[in-house]
């Protein structure tokens, strides 16, 4: 990684004492509180502790959860944030009731979005702004100095965007203390000339990041006098300090990245920007694995585990996995009944408590995965050789094994550290095809290759039993309350020499996939069930709070609104609604889509915790499973989270070392798994946007040199409103005909429209153009 030239200067407790603005220049932002006055705050109910989320889309809009955690507060615009960035945790304060503004309804209000270039006044108009205000989340009649009192408040707020009134009284709120600086301080972004001035303005791609004022000694040596060169250059840029007294920060450049729009430098950019290490393992690091390469397994370690190495067992992976973490087995019993394992590579065995690799894989915390490469956990000599689980290899592992009734009733259940030989490495497309063709006869060259002691034929009917199992199981989850909200995944083909993206299409998400899902699910709810039996106080699980009470409220009047019957209630009614077919033509699948989607925004994200820091086990909960204990078992080679979970496994079996953790350092690091794998699926959402606007570029750049074809124009104006919940964009089109009139369109929800991609002359930008309608269509 980098190592930054400064640290971060300013402090959370603010030591100015200029709480007013008092002084030689005005202060733009409130000086922070002290620790020991938010602490009497926080203790008196009169503040209010949480994570800071800034909309990416609108980005003077920003949000904390409320203290009972069923909806949002908001805070309106930049001077509120008081200096805090996206993901720190914050403390906020009420203002007193003479603060508050007057807000106007949004409910007629034109679509326009606010440019790059309205930023740098964006604080200033903060400060003055009273109409026009997005409604905050929650809205108080007055103060509230009791934090019970405030909870009551919160929940029983009945104002909403329904309420037909032109002007609302809200609160404000705003930042007083920064708790924990979450967010890396790090942004990519583009470097820009002011003359006449001893800095240069360096403006972040991520709008919510603050332009950053940068000296210019710290630029290129050629900046001042050729500053065109670098139009299109990409740098990373740290904020090292901002003053209260200033509307931008200031920071150094880490590093020049390279020319924005290409691949790598965009990729080495989010890399940094978002904290992830991807630096070479150090030669400590590297100390700790085995030496005696090929490795073998000791002849103790052989006899203190159960030998599996004689089953039949396989992995089913995508078939460029390289990482091959968890094994399948099944044998039919004589009873009818049927033996199904788990088998999870034994990560724990190679990486040791409190050494240079396990400080490594618990800062890391979770594997990166990117459209071309894996950003790994743990060095690839474990990830890719020691513990993969590869084919007609012996390997240690951590199985689960289950006697279960062909509908899916677990008769008894085992535990235990054990040695396999995986038969076959299959790929998702491989076992796909055995589903689909239960009686056909596989050929060896239809296969990698096979152990010759369990011939295909044996492979494919464990595959089928399982399959068969699976369904049944998945069926019994569903009817039981479980929900599963399947949104597309975009995936890419790539240019095996320059790996630019040559093709997309949408992940399909087959049987196969289902098998090996419900099996991983099986594994993980009985590890939970295990663990806290063990240890109440120590186990490591994972709980999915519901939704946010209000979106939901949000959601269900809109789709009242829309005349569609859906069932908000549960996370079973949920699913069941979203299973009921909306139409029956040939876009009925595309408004699942539209309709998931929406369903998918009042959800929280499921966290890790220690069971020890949450009395209440009903908190326990896991709300789209909607099981009571859930946990990560099956992937340790790229979740920390897992090797812990491992840890404990084993210690209540009397198979490892005493775990030496206390609930404290169990909940702290499953905080930081919880920050590393928010942050992770961003990485990986900013790697697919990015592979797909260079695959838009190309695709359109050869389709103009090809076609010489042009975007279509015509539209006159357009108008944004809001009727009830439901939002509406009337488009008024210049007729084809000059003597008919103007053609209006209204576009809502589910409305079928065309567009047509278009690249923009900035690097990695392209939009989606609207496409004329046919008049016999409107």
């Amino acid at each position: 990684m980098l190592e930054w030239k400064h640290s971060l200067t300013n402090s959370p407790a603010d030591k100015s004492k200029n709480r007013g603005g008092r002084g030689s220049k005005k202060q733009v932002f409130e000086s922070y509180m002290t620790s020991e006055e938010v602490s009497h705050g926080l203790k008196r109910g009169e503040l209010i502790q949480g994570q800071l989320r800034i909309n990416p889309k609108k980005y003077h809009e920003a949000f904390i959860p409320s203290p009972d955690d069923t909806r949002d507060i908001f805070l309106d615009g930049i001077v509120a944030r008081n200096r805090a960035l996206n993901g720190d945790i914050v403390v906020v304060q009420v203002l007193p009731r003479e603060q508050w503004k007057v807000v106007r309804s949004d409910t007629d209000c034109e679509g326009a979005s606010e440019s790059d270039t309205q930023r740098e006044n964006t604080v200033q108009k903060a400060q003055m702004k009273t109409a026009r205000t997005p409604r905050p989340d929650v809205i108080m009649e007055d103060q509230c100095s009791d934090q019970d009192e405030l909870i009551r408040k919160v929940q029983n707020t009945t104002l909403t965007d329904t309420v037909i009134t032109p002007l609302t009284l809200s609160f404000v709120c705003q930042v007083v203390y920064i708790v924990e600086k979450k967010h890396s301080r790090a942004a990519t972004g583009f470097l820009k000339f002011l003359p006449d001035k001893p800095f240069a303005m360096f403006s972040p791609v991520d709008h919510r990041v603050p332009r950053i004022n940068v000296q210019l000694a710290d630029c290129p040596e050629d900046f001042c006098s050729r500053p065109g060169d670098y139009t299109n250059t990409l740098f990373i840029c740290r904020i090292t300090y901002w003053a209260a007294d200033s509307n931008f920060a200031e920071g150094q450049l880490a590093k020049t990245l390279g020319q924005a729009g290409e691949i790598e430098p965009e990729t080495e950019g989010i890399l940094i920007e978002y904290d992830v290490d991807f630096s070479e393992f150090s030669d400590e690091v590297l100390g700790c694995l085995p030496k005696n390469l090929p490795w073998t397994i000791p002849p103790e370690e052989m006899r203190q585990r159960r030998d599996l190495r004689k089953e039949c067992i396989f992995t089913i992976d995508p078939a460029t996995a390289r990482d091959l973490d968890d094994a399948l087995s099944c044998k039919q019993l004589p009873d009818g009944n049927f033996e199904v394992g788990v088998h999870i590579a034994d990560v724990s065995y190679f990486v040791e408590e409190g050494n240079a690799l396990d400080a490594i894989a618990s800062q890391r915390a979770t594997s990166v995965y990117m459209v071309q490469k894996v950003i790994p956990m743990l060095p690839r000599l474990l990830c890719e050789e020691l513990c993969s689980l590869n084919p007609l290899t012996d390997r240690l592992t951590f199985s689960v094994i289950w006697k279960i009734t062909p509908e899916g009733k677990i008769l008894s259940e085992w535990f235990g550290r054990s040695v396999i030989r995986s038969s076959v490495k299959l790929s998702y497309d491989h076992a796909q095809s055995m589903i689909e063709a239960p009686e056909k006869m596989f050929s060896a060259a239809e296969l990698p290759p096979v152990d010759p002691e369990h011939p295909i034929d044996e492979i494919h009917q464990a595959v089928l039993n399982l399959h068969s199992i699976a369904k049944n199981l998945r069926s019994q989850r569903f009817s039981g309350g479980a929900l599963r909200l399947d949104q597309l995944k975009l995936s890419f083909t790539l240019d095996k020499e320059t790996m630019m993206p040559q093709g997309c299409y949408v992940y399909q998400y087959r049987d196969s996939n289902k098998l090996v899902e419900e099996f991983m699910l099986l594994a993980n709810i009985a590890t939970a069930h295990h663990i806290h039996r063990r240890f109440p106080e120590l186990a490591l699980l994972r709980r999915h709070p519901p939704p946010k009470a209000k979106m939901v409220d949000e959601l269900q009047e809109l789709c009242d609104q829309l005349g569609i019957d859906i069932d908000l209630s549960s996370a079973g009614a949920l699913n069941k609604s979203l299973n009921t077919t909306l139409g029956d033509d040939e876009y009925s699948p595309a408004r699942k889509e539209v309709l998931t989607h929406m369903c998918s925004r009042p959800m929280q994200m499921a966290l890790y915790f220690c069971s020890g820091v949450l009395k209440q086990e009903q908190f326990f909960k896991h709300y789209a499973l909607n099981v009571p204990l859930y946990t990560h078992f099956t992937s340790p080679i790229r979740r920390y989270a897992d090797i812990i979970v491992h840890r404990l496994l084993a210690s209540s079996l009397n198979c490892g070392p005493h775990l030496g953790l206390s609930t404290q350092q169990v909940q702290k690091q499953a905080s930081h798994c919880n920050d590393k794998k928010t942050l992770s699926k961003r990485v990986q959402e900013l790697s697919s946007e990015l592979f797909f606007g260079v695959f838009v570029k190309v695709s359109i750049r050869e389709r103009i040199m090809r076609q010489n074809k042009t975007s279509i124009t015509g539209l006159a104006s357009f108008h944004h409103h809001k009727v009830g919940k439901k939002s509406e964009l009337t488009l008024v089109w210049i007729p084809e005909d000059p003597e008919k009139p103007p053609v209006e369109q209204v576009i809502s929800i589910f409305t079928l429209v065309e567009v047509q991609l278009k690249a923009d002359s900035a690097p990695m930008k392209y939009s989606a153009v609207l496409k004329r309608p046919e008049e016999n269509e409107l």
